[in-house]
């Protein structure tokens, strides 16, 4: 008999291009109508005033979103010099510096000791919690927030272009390369105090999120059209669940073998693995991604994530 999946409606990644203005939880809602479905995670939080690459993971593909999450980012990032802002980025109470912009060659130097391993201080308007609050909710009421600094990567940074079409407020405009975790809008603060001035985020637009490229990228537009056409539509956009985990070695399983991985049993390959790796995705003998599974003592593998039911399972509406 057929394995079933783990419930009905659409398996895979849809990576959206986020437009400016909605948050992700509101583009997750809008995909969550279109699809008919409230299984849709997201791989890591864009701000409002943000746009760019949004992967979303729908029905089984929500059970991976755990192996992205610490997926290296890349952003565009508009920075304006000239003034400091309450939220180190353009939607917060701006102060005008009280010393001279900064040069071109002054922030290029800059940037090329903000690159490597960082120690970097969140914004005080930030999701963080401080005991058991919201960093954002105790600046709104008026509190000090002095957040602890985190240790991040910036892998890659450096200048798209410079405007000083106003001397006193050049803008650059940044390429970044980051470790997930790292904060733009602080990036955007330290290279500001850096060369001797201030400085905040003026834009910014995600490139890339660990393997999805703003190249492959869908406009919601192109989901509703899709929504509209029929269910298969959506369907044709998706990547499949294992899209970005070639880190993990492919396991072919006989049929006996996915039966076990159905019940969430140990299996010990027929075909074998090669020891030491992080985690295994093992094959159904049709093609399609069975479980992901962390190696188990004495050669046998143990399903992790399973994305089968038993054959003859009834699964639920």
């Amino acid at each position: 008999m057929a394995h079933k999946s783990l419930g009905p409606g659409l398996d895979g990644i849809l990576v959206i291009d986020k437009p400016i203005g909605p948050t992700s939880h509101d583009v997750v809602g809008l995909v969550r109508r279109l699809a008919a479905t409230k299984r849709v995670g997201h791989g890591g939080t864009l701000d409002p005033f943000a746009s760019g690459v949004l992967p979303l993971f729908l029905g089984r593909g929500t059970r991976v979103v755990e192996f992205h999450m610490g997926d290296r980012k890349r952003y565009r990032a508009t920075v304006c010099f000239g003034a400091s802002s309450s939220t180190d980025d353009l939607e917060g109470e701006l102060t005008p510096a009280s010393t001279p912009a900064p040069t071109r060659e002054a922030t290029e130097t800059a940037l090329a000791k903000l690159t490597g391993p960082i120690s970097q201080r969140p914004p005080a308007y930030s999701a963080i919690k401080v005991g058991g609050r919201r960093a954002y909710a105790l600046a709104r009421a008026g509190e000090a927030v002095t957040l602890t600094e985190r240790q991040v990567t910036i892998h890659e940074l450096s200048l798209v272009s410079w405007d000083d079409t106003d001397p006193d407020r050049p803008i650059a405009v940044l390429d970044v390369a980051c470790s997930a975790g790292t904060y733009i809008r602080a990036l955007a603060r330290d290279l500001g105090e850096r060369v001797g001035s201030a400085a905040y985020l003026g834009a910014l637009r995600r490139t890339a999120a660990g393997p999805f490229a703003e190249a492959d990228a869908i406009p919601l537009d192109t989901v509703r059209a899709a929504a509209a056409e029929d269910p298969a539509a959506i369907a044709r956009l998706l990547r499949p669940i294992d899209t970005g985990l070639d880190r993990f070695p492919e396991v072919a399983l006989t049929p006996p073998e996915l039966d076990a991985v159905a019940r969430g049993q140990f299996i010990r390959p027929s075909a074998g693995f090669e020891p030491g790796a992080e985690r295994y995705r093992l094959r159904a003998p049709d093609g399609s991604l069975a479980a992901v599974a962390i190696e188990a003592p004495h050669g046998r593998l143990a399903p992790d994530k399973v994305l089968v039911t038993p054959a003859g399972s009834v699964v639920p509406a």
